[in-house]
């Protein structure tokens, strides 16, 4: 068990500067005065770090890692220097459930950012919540995680601990149905889904989006996401009279799926949500098959944001080989809002302040700021006040970005 006593504050001000005394691990670094003088506080993370999903769940974390690490460089919280703590749930719920687990017994985690898949992040809610430790999201788009299954009719706040900095299905998935069926005139389309939390919740939110624009969905299937033949949904797709085909799930089936659909004679084009928005899956579906893959992705495209050139470029200059992919830039706001919260916590007044987690789970919902992808800043569900989606697309082998915006 985690002790209950995690940190007692001091917070004396020294020629400006905050001296910040715990009983968690104490700085032995570089000999830097603010650091030496304080402690040392982690800040856990939760992504698939190998498998299908590693490519984006690197990116996510070499992301969280270059604002922990301009965090220390900057001082932005005096006496206090962070470590990150990265942990790989290969896109699991049970490893992330024991993730969650190993971050609450360790008395110098003081938030973590992650998941990345919402099927593991509502395996770790629970946990984290009865360990008084905040969560923060760049990734996670399932609206039930922040305001439960009944989000449309009844919504009410599941755990005051979880915060995602990225808009949710219930916003990207009607734009999606709404762009098919206006832009791309289809009126007819079949739906498959992997059977996780985020695929047949984005699947869902579509087609009743799609049908109450008056489209007809000539199909539903789904698809075993640890296979790689999909042979018998492909048939039944292309025998359904469908024009088109929306996926609901990961961008490594994406890819297969879209090739095998093409190789078999089915022409239409193939749309997904922000997890089919990858650079990985042009090679997977093929540069030629590729072509006429439709996503949704959260804000404007991160290359065209102002807001977003610093960050790109730090991200650049720090030499990562991975890319920062569709959820680095949310990661990284997600990372330096927990910074922030974890500011205001311990400079919220003189004192001794006992039990830091649950003041940082408190000042989360008041934390507001611009970053990368543009304001960031919580509702009361905890859910982001930015809600903006693009319409991407792959032309001749390669994504063309933000064809259309949309503004919620």
């Amino acid at each position: 068990m985690h002790s209950t006593r995690l940190f007692r504050l001091g917070v004396p001000f020294v020629a400006g500067a905050m001296a910040l005394c715990a009983c968690g691990s104490r700085d032995q670094g570089d000999g830097d005065s603010a650091s030496s003088a304080g402690t040392t506080v982690t800040i856990g993370f939760d992504a698939p770090l190998s498998k299908d999903l590693a490519a984006v769940g690197l990116g996510m974390k070499n992301a969280a890692e270059l604002a922990v690490n301009q965090a220390n460089k900057n001082h932005t919280v005096p006496g206090v220097t962070f470590k990150l703590s990265a942990k790989d749930d290969q896109a699991t719920p049970t490893i992330g459930q024991q993730n969650a687990a190993a971050f609450a017994a360790a008395d110098d985690v003081v938030g973590v950012v992650g998941a990345y898949n919402s099927s593991v992040s509502a395996a770790m809610q629970s946990t984290l919540h009865d360990a008084g430790i905040v969560q923060v999201s760049g990734a996670n788009t399932n609206p039930a995680l922040t305001r439960g299954a009944d989000y449309k009719t009844a919504p009410k706040r599941q755990y005051d601990n979880y915060f995602r900095v990225i808009t949710t299905d219930d916003v990207q998935a009607p734009v999606a149905a709404e762009y098919f069926y206006r832009d791309l005139g289809i009126k007819k389309i079949a739906t498959v889904d992997d059977k996780k939390v985020y695929g047949a919740g984005l699947v869902k939110e579509f087609t009743e989006a799609f049908l109450k624009l008056g489209g007809k969905i000539a199909v539903h299937q789904s698809i075993n996401p640890d296979e790689s033949d999909y042979a018998s949904v492909v048939g039944t797709v292309k025998s359904s009279g469908a024009r088109a085909v929306y996926y609901g799930g990961e961008y490594p089936q994406a890819g297969a799926l879209k090739k095998q659909l093409v190789a078999a004679g089915f022409d239409g084009p193939l749309g997904g949500g922000d997890a089919v928005k990858d650079d990985a899956v042009v090679p997977l579906a093929g540069s030629r098959a590729a072509d006429g893959l439709y996503t949704t992705s959260d804000g404007r495209p991160v290359e065209d944001l102002s807001s977003a050139k610093s960050f790109i470029s730090a991200y650049q200059a720090a030499g990562y080989s991975e890319p920062y992919g569709v959820f680095g830039a949310y990661t990284y706001d997600a990372t330096n809002a927990l910074i922030q919260a974890v500011k205001a916590a311990a400079g919220a007044k003189a004192g001794a302040v006992e039990d830091l987690r649950p003041k940082v789970v408190k000042a989360m919902g008041s934390v507001s700021f611009p970053g990368a992808t543009g304001q960031v800043g919580f509702d009361e569900y905890g859910d982001s006040v930015n809600k903006v989606i693009s319409i991407n697309t792959v032309k001749d082998g390669a994504w063309q970005d933000g064809i259309k915006v949309f503004t919620k």
